[in-house]
């Protein structure tokens, strides 16, 4: 479905434009119908600009991203088939307007010859679908709202398209912990319906409770990826083992300062292809324990 394939991308900076920072370098993974992928890496890693280029916010430099063989090209046909949510609901909102009002727009775009109580029907199935009662949520505006309620009516809204991927890019950061499983259980129905989602986050312990397969971003470079449970259950990149050791465990002591294999191709941020270390797990360096 979704081909991402040696994708790079460079941001100009200074004043007039002289320099250059490379945000994505050389990456490449899929995304299946009906499969989650964990996009992680710390802030900075260049997982929210994946995003981006994935939705067409923004260009890549070089490389391809294909959905369905056909590269992507921002537009209505294209956003109908792929929808992003973004870590900020209320962002997403305008709050001098009612919060239903991502509907109307939607109806506008792409339904405008549905008829007013059949659209009413689909809007308010589509909430059900995302347990929220229509009644609790139609005509508030956004302040009125929870930041879950508001993450539930976005996804509902994808729901009217009948989209084939969702772009999940830390949805769930800004919620408490209850709503926070609400949402993700929510991904879960969906997945099982056929949606793919690519969810992106710096929450490890979500990333492994949600995904099929685990895609690790360092600097901008896929430093290992592969099936979620031996990504997880043996790590082979040392800043894959520095990422989970980073992680509280609960009734367990916290050893901040535990120590951490290392190796010179992680320390110098070389680049280069993955090397597949077992069946389902890639690595971007094979020979950890020797180099």
């Amino acid at each position: 479905m979704l081909r991402i394939q040696d994708v790079t991308k460079q941001f100009r900076v200074g004043a007039f434009g002289g320099k250059s920072v490379t945000a994505v370098q050389n990456v490449s993974f899929e995304v299946a119908p009906g499969e989650v992928v964990s996009l992680i890496g710390e802030s900075g890693s260049g997982k929210s600009t994946i995003g981006r280029l994935i939705l067409g916010l923004s260009p890549a430099t070089s490389g391809s991203i294909t959905f369905d063989g056909l590269p992507v090209k921002s537009g209505k046909e294209y956003y109908r088939r792929i929808q992003g949510i973004f870590q900020d609901p209320f962002s997403s909102f305008n709050p001098v307007f009612k919060a239903d009002r991502v509907f109307g727009m939607i109806k506008e775009a792409y339904f405008p010859a549905v008829p007013g109580p059949e659209w009413s029907e689909r809007v308010e199935q589509s909430l059900r679908d995302v347990r929220l009662n229509p009644g609790q949520v139609l005509g508030k505006y956004p302040h009125q709202l929870s930041g879950g309620q508001l993450q539930r009516l976005l996804i509902a809204r994808a729901l009217l398209l009948d989209i084939k991927l969702l772009v999940a890019d830390e949805i769930t950061s800004m919620l408490d912990a209850s709503t926070r499983i609400d949402v993700l259980n929510l991904l879960a129905e969906l997945k099982s319906r056929g949606l793919g989602v690519l969810y992106i986050t710096h929450d490890l312990s979500l990333g492994n409770y949600l995904a099929e397969r685990t895609v690790v971003l360092r600097r901008g470079s896929v430093v290992e990826m592969g099936l979620t449970e031996l990504v997880f259950g043996d790590p082979l990149h040392p800043y894959t083992r520095e990422l989970l050791s980073a992680v509280p465990r609960l009734h367990e002591p916290w050893d901040d300062a535990a120590t951490v294999d290392t190796c010179l191709y992680h320390e110098r941020g070389a680049s280069g292809g993955l090397l597949e270390a077992e069946p389902g797990h890639l690595v971007a360096c094979a020979q950890l324990e020797t180099c």
